[in-house]
């Protein structure tokens, strides 16, 4: 097979010295390696030891003529490609010369352009030929290679621990390992194709993945993970990315990742409970020696020293801040085992927004501040919710609005219906948050320690509890802040009017 066009090997055969000769002088000239041959046997002979790429071969020769010669040749080498000499043969001879597979022809006597123009008419024929095996080669190595990709791929996916899920855009499962089979208690053998719906129980799970296999999330930044509860007792943490096309807008599908959070579960349920259990043995001593505190500092008579009054006064207010934390843990804890403190009702917004106000006055008005609600002409439907559960996120909100703004400042409450939520703001002209603490505020026991609020007493656990409370209710919350000029909390909870 020909692969390299710098050293043609071309073949001359003719029982006519000065043509062979001839022949030989133009075409080396021609980047070629010529050989010549005087008689047929002679040219068969050469084949069987060496291999070329064009043969010039006269049909009228001594012994074996050229058609038997072409024959053979053809019989052992499809591809070379032999153009015929003719001279006292007539043009018929050559045509069925070519019948028989000869690539071309040139008549006695011929010129040397034309020999060239022959010969390189051959040389294009070789080098289409070899570029189409080429990428012939190429292509057949891409698959390969291809194959080889995707089964080291499937090899990975199926060996990893998490399950591995792979949805379309209408949510039938194109790709599966064994993590997820064991995971949802799926048989070995079970089949891809089916819908999500067929594989895991969860109508609120298989409505996710299919918003996200069809790119309801491609421009979310933050795509949340989705808790399964099985039937077993088993939890799993899904999370998911839609799969990408081409076109930076065309979603194919989604991967989903499954995790076992069973042990973790109970871990922090074992922890929850050691958690209520010390909070609420240290809540009744903690409240007697309060009351304890409270009652000698109000009967303490004017020759008590000033030092002694200070530190029963500092021993009450730490006292108070512990039966806060408790408090906050045991609520904390409630959230966390996801009991509520009643049962869901509809709740009108305004209204305990309005008693949380007039509640929180009293406070702001002791530190000069100013404290408002405003609620925006929008009909705001009723919430069906735990009406102590809203009290316990707008009072933690606005409480941390008075706690973190200095003397004479303002603070607003907002009511307001967008789109298909109930959106409360809280905002305040207070001592604000620098960005890089923004993602921090809502994790346990975390507060923003500086100048401004090294002396504000708190448990850090105020936001956590709101940022719960407002996942429980599906809701959500935002913050946004700068230093020096306030903060502003909103919350989004959804309505069906």
């Amino acid at each position: 097979m020909y692969t390299n066009f710098d050293t043609v090997r071309v073949l001359i055969v003719d029982d006519e010295r000065d043509i062979r000769e001839g022949s030989q002088r133009i075409i080396s000239r021609m980047d070629c390696h010529v050989t010549t041959a005087s008689c047929g046997a002679e040219a068969l002979e050469i084949l069987e030891k060496e291999s070329f790429s064009i043969m010039l071969l006269d049909l009228k020769m001594p012994g074996i003529d050229g058609m038997e010669v072409l024959r053979q040749v053809k019989a052992k080498n499809e591809k070379i490609l032999v153009i015929i000499i003719t001279g006292f043969a007539t043009v018929e001879t050559a045509i069925e010369a070519m019948k028989k597979g000869a690539y071309d022809f040139i008549p006695k006597p011929f010129e040397p352009d034309h020999l060239r123009i022959v010969v390189n008419r051959a040389k294009d024929k070789l080098r289409l030929r070899w570029r189409a095996e080429t990428m012939a080669r190429e292509r057949e190595r891409t698959l390969s290679d291809l194959h080889t990709e995707k089964s080291r791929v499937r090899t990975i996916v199926e060996s990893l621990p998490n399950g591995v899920v792979v949805t379309d855009r209408k949510g039938k499962v194109s790709l599966m390992n064994p993590a997820f089979l064991h995971h949802l208690d799926l048989a070995s053998d079970t089949e891809l194709g089916s819908h999500i719906s067929d594989y895991v129980n969860d109508k609120k799970f298989c409505d996710f993945i299919m918003e996200m296999s069809q790119g309801k999330h491609l421009e979310s930044d933050q795509i949340p993970a989705y808790e399964i509860s099985l039937p077993n007792g088993k939890y799993l943490l899904a999370r998911s990315r839609p799969i990408m096309g081409d076109n930076p807008e065309d979603c194919l599908g989604a991967v989903v990742n499954f995790v076992d959070i069973t042990a973790m579960k109970e871990i922090d349920k074992v922890k929850s409970e050691f958690v209520a259990k010390v909070s609420h043995e240290l809540r009744s001593p903690l409240s007697t020696i309060h009351e304890q505190l409270a009652m000698v500092i109000k009967e303490m008579v004017d020759e008590t020293s000033h030092v002694d009054q200070h530190l029963l006064s500092r021993a009450k207010e730490k006292t108070q801040g512990l039966i806060a934390l408790i408090g906050d843990l045991l609520d904390l804890s409630r959230i966390e085992a996801g009991a509520n403190f009643q049962e869901p009702q509809p709740v009108n917004i305004g209204e305990l927004l309005n008693n949380i106000v007039d509640f929180m006055q009293a406070r702001a008005s002791s530190r000069k501040q100013s404290l408002t609600i405003e609620t925006s002409d929008s009909q705001i439907p009723l919430f069906t919710a735990d009406p102590v559960a809203l009290e316990s996120i707008f009072g933690n909100l606005i409480a941390n609005a008075i706690n973190y703004t200095p003397e004479n400042g303002t603070i607003k409450v907002r009511l307001d219906k967008q789109n298909n939520n109930i959106c409360i703001d809280v905002k305040d002209t207070g001592f604000g948050i620098e960005s890089k603490y923004l993602d921090k505020i809502f994790e346990r026991f975390y507060r923003v320690k500086n100048e401004n609020t090294r002396f504000i007493t708190g448990t850090g656990l105020g936001l956590p509890i709101v940022k719960s409370l407002v996942d429980e209710l599906g809701g959500k919350i935002e913050v946004q802040s700068e230093p020096g000029k306030g903060t502003c909390f909103k919350v989004l909870l959804p309505c069906s009017s």
